[in-house]
Formats: structure tokens, C-alpha cells, sequence
């Protein structure tokens, strides 16, 4: 696991040149997407270097780690049409090319095994983008998940209920009670997942994902065990690990043909 410390916008950066990179490589790479405010800055260079760099999406494939249960199609935080404002209309990616669960599938747990054979189909993810919820959870895998689970149906703990409001106008009761998303099993098979958090509200949730054991009670922990982690902070994010300076330090000496 490499974890990365400076300001939010050189994070985003960082993640957009790692991105760049493998599409330059491999432009039918498959990408891994995530909603949030973390992905933000990442999202907008992307667009930025589409519009003037000529950076292609137009090869590519892309896959959303989670959606909620009942919003309906047109719903503005239905998470496709977040990551549609997002993203995906703001580059080339061809019509079709992003997949997510189906939140309003009549069976649930078809849709559910659906999806995972619909990201096998095509060799898997090539680089995951990842947030990380203040309780520890990636995609919605919340507290308690199992470290084995594959995509299906979860219900969301009232923190990330609550964290969530603030898209549903502050109110939690608008805020769905049950999503479809990604297992961490399935996170864990991306060849490379490049994970983004700022704020000092995330620091304890860095802490444990970096330092702390791997734990249930901290999903995110599991990411330990993934061969190719990539961990983008800021200082506040950063301002409860207690080997800061020697990540920073191991940055600073990265020879510079290495990449994220």
C-alpha cells in the first residue's frame, strides 16, 4: 500500500495521470467509478485533459461500484445519472459503456449476480477509483461486511444516512435505507485501486485502513491485502497516521519512472 500526501487538488492529479497512463496503454482498459465528493477532483482534470489533451475514453469500459434501492430513473442522486453528470458526459465514453447495478430490478439478487458476471465478462476492472465513508466503509460495505462478500443488496447504517443527507436537501428520512454494491471480494479483484480522501472528518477512518488491523469493523482494512493499493490524503486526512512522515518521505524518494 503507497500512501500519498498533499493537497487535494495535486491528488486529483495524480489519480488522473495514473488513469491517462493505462488508457494511453491499454485504451480498452476497464474502469472502476465512484460517487462522492473524493472522486470530484479527479473527475474534473480527466474532463479537463478530454477537452485539451485529447485524452480518449472512447475505447474504454466503466463500472460503479453501488446504487441505491428504489430512486427512481430520473432521480438527480440516482447514482448513473450522478455519474453521468460527473463523468461520463463529460468525455467520450461510448453510449452503454458504463454499467451499474440495477436498483430497480424486480428481483434484486438476480440483478445482483448479474452484475458481477457482467464485470468477468470483461476480464475485470483495471483500476478501481475508490472514496471511504467516515465509519470505514468502501462502496457501501458497511461495518460488519463480510471481507469475502460479491455484489448484493446491504442496508445502510443511519451514519452514512446521515453523511448522505446533504444530497437529499439535509433531510436523512429522503436518503434510501438500502443499496446494491460491490463486496469487498469484488473491490479486491481491481488490479489497481487508487483510493482518494480529504478532510479531517476522514482522518480516524485513514488511520484505521492504513494502521489499524484488518477488521470487519473497518472494511476498508481489507485493501491491506490488495497487491497494488494506491492511497491519495490530504493533510487533514493524513493528521492521524502516525507514520506521516515516513510515508511522505518514501514519496519524496520515488524514482520518478515508478508512477502511482
Amino acid at each position: 500500500m503507497e500512501v500519498v500526501i498533499g493537497p487535494a487538488p495535486e491528488l486529483g492529479r495524480l489519480a488522473a495521470d495514473a488513469i491517462a497512463l493505462l488508457l494511453r496503454a491499454q485504451p480498452d482498459a476497464v474502469l472502476g467509478l465512484a460517487t462522492g465528493s473524493s472522486p470530484l477532483v479527479v473527475y474534473d482534470e480527466l474532463a479537463r485533459r478530454h477537452d485539451e489533451e485529447g485524452l480518449s475514453f472512447a475505447r474504454a469500459r466503466a463500472f460503479m461500484l453501488d446504487e441505491y434501492v428504489g430512486l427512481e430513473e430520473d432521480h438527480p442522486e440516482r447514482y448513473r445519472n450522478v455519474i453521468d453528470k460527473d463523468i461520463a458526459t463529460r468525455v467520450d465514453l461510448a453510449p452503454g459503456a458504463v454499467q451499474g447495478p440495477d436498483g430497480l430490478a424486480k428481483d434484486l439478487v438476480v440483478a445482483c449476480r448479474a452484475y458481477e458476471e457482467a464485470i468477468a465478462a470483461v476480464g475485470g476492472v483495471d483500476l478501481q477509483i475508490l472514496g471511504i465513508g467516515t465509519d470505514g466503509h468502501i462502496a457501501f460495505n458497511e461495518p460488519g461486511s463480510s471481507l469475502a462478500s460479491r455484489t448484493r443488496i446491504k442496508t445502510l447504517t443511519r451514519q452514512t444516512r446521515e453523511d448522505n443527507a446533504r444530497f437529499f436537501d439535509g433531510d436523512v428520512d429522503k436518503v434510501p435505507t438500502h443499496c446494491l454494491t460491490q463486496g469487498l471480494a469484488t473491490i479486491m479483484s481491481a488490479r489497481h485501486i487508487v483510493l482518494l480522501a480529504t478532510g479531517r472528518g476522514k482522518a480516524e477512518a485513514v488511520h484505521q485502513l492504513v494502521e489499524g488491523p484488518v477488521s470487519a469493523m473497518w472494511p476498508a482494512t481489507i485493501l491491506q491485502h490488495h497487491p497494488h493499493v494506491t492511497v491519495l490524503v490530504d493533510d487533514a486526512a493524513a493528521s492521524r497516521l502516525q507514520l506521516a512522515d515516513y510515508y511522505r518521505e518514501t514519496y519524496l524518494a520515488k524514482p520518478a519512472w515508478q508512477g502511482l
